[in-house]
């Protein structure tokens, strides 16, 4: 007979005796003795991205997660281990793609050749070899090409048909050279360059068509390093984002939006040009059946590419405006067929770029309250993982290099000290301070999956 792992996730949570399964080592002989029985685990890694802040001054010196009423990460952070992780090593920023990877166990200095080409994989686009992929966002620009707003409002009803226009209308000046363009959520789009015939690869070495200041020209595209791969390929970006101009100024999407005192998707910002990585698929790598939620095409594109079922989610749009239960109840049932479930939750991050503190601790309180149904609700052999994928600072606009915040819970793991999940207070847990591609490992121990080096 089993036997119930008491693991007070919640106070109202009753738990439910699973069926165990029985794993015999592949090298086990079959006349030796019976196999150890072990529960069958499963662990809800919750990235709850650019959560991890800096303290504000207008806050008391405090940061968001210290200010925000968090009861349930909190009872995560105090029935588990906690520390804190480098995604990329001390003083290195990492971005949200690059600290993705190596949160799930891929060293980007091995693995990662640039953001477009896991945009356009979580946009659906099916990569090929020598394909060139580049991240996208629909903004609104003047006559000149100076940024008004790098999002067009947070566009996100319409971009169907933009999409369409665009597809229909732009043709490149090399015949054999064609183009993808395709939405992933909300504002954010994929752009790939496909040549299917003639000579000469194509080279992502080009330059972002990007700024970050309003007020500010927009650049052109220009080669990176001195091929005709390159020169070509900001030959294409140009005459796209040039062409895109034209088809976009007088859409009719657009006047509607402009009737209405909104910002026009008038123009598309093209950066992080890259070619399609090999990563191994994450089942081989770990052993574990994944599935991730996300409402960003980033994400959703790690996953895709490391061979994970991607569950797309009604109203997970990637921004405030997220339905976050409807994510926590996805992964509830997502739980029963994979071992291994990731919920991304992109708002908190879009929020400090937009250096809005105060509405990142009201983003925080409905993440919590997402966390406080899940708890409630999982499988009694569930080992939570709370983690933010870097800090970024709202006070900057941007990533910092500080730390972040981490928490493991469940049945099998170590309670220390920590109260409250807050980035000063994870600093005194038993985990102490870790690098990002320490995590897997860890959480596979946890699983009771490891296996052991030596006698």
């Amino acid at each position: 007979m089993s036997t119930t792992l008491m693991f007070p996730l919640s106070n109202s949570m009753m738990f439910h005796l699973l069926p165990r399964i029985i794993l015999i080592s592949p090298c086990a002989s079959l006349s030796s003795k019976a196999p150890r029985e072990t529960v069958w685990m499963r662990a809800l890694m919750i990235i709850v991205d650019g959560m991890a802040d800096r303290p504000i001054r207008k806050l008391g010196w405090k940061t968001p997660l210290e200010v925000a009423d968090t009861p349930n990460m909190d009872h995560i952070a105090e029935m588990g281990s906690c520390g804190v992780f480098d995604p990329l090593g001390p003083g290195k920023r990492a971005g949200t793609d690059t600290a993705t990877l190596a949160i799930l166990g891929y060293d980007p200095y091995k693995y990662y050749t640039g953001r477009g080409a896991l945009e356009a994989a979580g946009a659906g686009i099916k990569l090929q070899p020598g394909d060139i992929a580049f991240r996208c966002n629909f903004a609104t620009v003047d006559e000149n090409w100076r940024l008004i707003n790098r999002t067009a409002g947070y566009i996100n009803d319409g971009t169907d048909e933009l999409e369409r226009a665009i597809n229909e209308c732009i043709k490149l000046p090399d015949p054999d050279v064609d183009f993808i363009f395709k939405v992933s959520a909300g504002y954010r789009a994929a752009l790939v360059f496909r040549r299917n015939a003639g000579n000469g690869a194509l080279s992502p070495a080009v330059s972002d068509v990007y700024c970050e200041k309003c007020g500010v020209p927009v650049p052109p595209a220009r080669p990176l390093e001195d091929s005709e791969g390159a020169r070509k390929c900001a030959e294409f970006v140009n005459h796209f984002i040039r062409m895109a101009r034209e088809v976009l100024r007088e859409h009719p999407v657009n006047r509607e939006r402009a009737s209405r005192g909104l910002p026009p998707a008038n123009f598309i910002l093209v950066r992080g040009g890259s070619s399609c990585p090999s990563l191994e698929s994450f089942e081989n790598k770990w052993g574990l059946r994944g599935a991730c939620i996300a409402g960003i095409g980033l994400i959703k594109g790690i996953a895709a590419l490391t061979g994970m079922n991607v569950i797309n989610v009604k109203g997970a749009t990637g921004y405030i405006d997220s339905d976050f239960m409807a994510k926590g109840k996805a992964a509830l049932d997502a739980l029963r067929h994979y071992q291994f479930v990731i919920i991304h939750i992109e708002a908190t991050d879009e929020v400090s770029h937009d250096g809005d503190f105060e509405k990142k601790i009201e983003v925080l309180e409905r993440v919590d309250k997402m966390i406080g149904m899940l708890l409630d609700r999982v499988p009694e052999d569930t080992l939570f993982v709370l983690l933010s994928d870097h800090t970024t600072s709202s006070e900057l606009g941007d990533h910092t290099a500080d730390p972040a915040p981490i928490a493991i819970a469940g049945p099998t793991v170590l309670s220390d000290h920590v109260r409250r999940f807050t980035e000063r207070e994870v600093y005194l847990g038993r985990l102490g301070r870790i690098n990002a591609l320490d995590i897997m490992p860890i959480i596979l121990d946890y699983l009771n999956l490891s296996s052991k080096f030596g006698a």
